[in-house]
């Protein structure tokens, strides 16, 4: 297993490679791609990429917590969180029926 991470430096290479596009215009293109889903999650809208998977923003509620280290209960506030759900697709790429 590769311990290599795929960063934002590579997919505007990829862009220029695969579109033609200069690499400003790529990464343009690929941070208005980002600022797109972060402001829908940021209005609590679902972001649906067919063939790759959902973006759906949680809320939890407010919870007693534990450390793990002292045992010593500590409250957690509510708070809002994003998951990501694969496609189907995507699972069967990587292996993960």
């Amino acid at each position: 297993m590769s311990n290599h991470t795929l960063t934002r430096a590579e997919v505007t290479d990829a862009i220029v490679r695969e579109v033609g596009v200069t690499r400003q215009e790529s990464a343009d293109l690929l941070d208005r791609t980002l600022d797109l889903i972060g402001e829908a999650l940021e209005q609590d809208q679902e972001v649906k990429l067919a063939r790759f998977g959902n973006f759906v923003v949680r809320s939890k509620a407010a919870r007693e917590g534990r450390n793990p280290k002292t045992g010593e209960e500590a409250p957690i506030a509510a708070r809002r969180v994003v998951t990501f759900r694969p496609s189907p697709m995507l699972k069967s790429q990587v292996g993960g029926d």
